[in-house]
């Protein structure tokens, strides 16, 4: 029964990536933006200066603790009506938590206004995807920070869902989705967030190891395989997010590109430490980028697809007893 259930969630994922790679990004009404507002309402009525741990534990339990629970009640009511019904849940939690389709919509119109000269058009869309300030950004700068955003919320949106929807289904998915976006709009070192949103920036930290190092291999595999290890290893260390640093470390050697430096955050020159080695970014790097997180996300269905197809076929032979003479 073990394998065959994971064969099923191995169906499951891959129905939920076809389906996102289909359909893409809902434009109206997403359930993540929904949620967003509701975490901008909390913040609003419970963060008080001085930030408070205690306030933003709270503020966390209200945002995310009963959605997971509700997520996990539909799952089980589903399954006692109709098996199709469940499957089809936890299709539809993971199309809406995965953003794969969405990564590639973000940030390939940012190398087509690069590639066509277009500064003030490259600017604009980076500017939407990225904190940092763009307004006065040159071709390196936004292929820099377009390819950061990929390699990062190549974890963040993608395989951080994909890890935890194999751990526990579409509820899973959400879970991590949930906690993931929380640590993303709370979960940031200044006076109005460094207590309050320091719950919801451990809570990330903890369900983002795993996938995280996961993805740092996968990144790591798919490139150049001793640069990518040797930036790991030596840059990671120096970057304040643990998981946040492998990820974009491994990718930009993976990739042979110098990325982190300098950047604008606020009206201020903020000096990140190094992402990779090699020559700096032009706009061709994004697609390049985009192409090794698409083959991870590829490879991460292969991989799971063939660990379910022989767990199914041991269950089978360890039933049966296995082949007779």
């Amino acid at each position: 029964m073990i394998g065959l259930d994971m064969t099923l969630l191995a169906l499951l994922m891959v129905a939920g990536v076809a389906l996102d790679w289909l359909l893409g990004e809902v434009s109206r009404w997403h359930p993540l933006v929904g949620f967003g507002r509701y975490a901008q309402w909390l913040e609003r009525r419970l963060n008080r200066l001085p930030g408070s741990h205690a306030r933003g534990a709270l503020a966390w339990s209200l945002a995310v603790l009963p959605l997971a629970a509700l997520s996990v009640l539909m799952t089980i009511l589903l399954a006692r009506q109709s098996f199709w019904l469940a499957a089809a849940w936890h299709v539809v939690l993971l199309y809406f938590c995965i953003g794969l389709r969405s990564l590639r919509d973000h940030v390939m119109p940012i190398a087509q206004a690069l590639k066509a000269g277009d500064l003030a058009a490259a600017r604009s869309l980076t500017g939407r995807i990225v904190s940092r300030d763009t307004t006065q950004s040159q071709e390196t700068d936004l292929a820099k920070a377009a390819v950061e955003s990929l390699l990062e919320n190549g974890n963040d949106a993608v395989f951080g869902t994909l890890f935890w929807f194999a751990v526990a289904g579409g509820p899973g998915a959400l879970l991590f989705r949930l906690a993931n976006t929380l640590d993303a709009m709370w979960g940031y070192r200044t006076p109005r967030f460094l207590a309050f949103g320091c719950v919801a920036a451990r809570i990330d930290d903890g369900l983002n190891w795993i996938p995280a190092r996961l993805t740092a291999w996968s990144y790591a595999l798919l490139g150049n395989w001793r640069q990518a290890r040797t930036c790991w290893r030596t840059q990671a260390p120096a970057w304040s997010s643990p998981n946040a640093g492998p990820v974009m470390s491994s990718g930009a050697g993976a990739l042979g590109l110098a990325l982190g430096g300098a950047a604008i955050y606020d009206g201020e020159v903020e000096q990140r430490p190094p992402l990779g080695m090699g020559r700096d970014a032009v706009a061709g790097d994004i697609v390049r980028a985009w192409k090794l997180v698409s083959r991870t996300a590829m490879l991460w269905l292969t991989v799971m697809l063939t660990i379910s197809m022989l767990m199914t076929m041991l269950f089978t032979i360890s039933t049966t007893g296995g082949p007779h003479a």
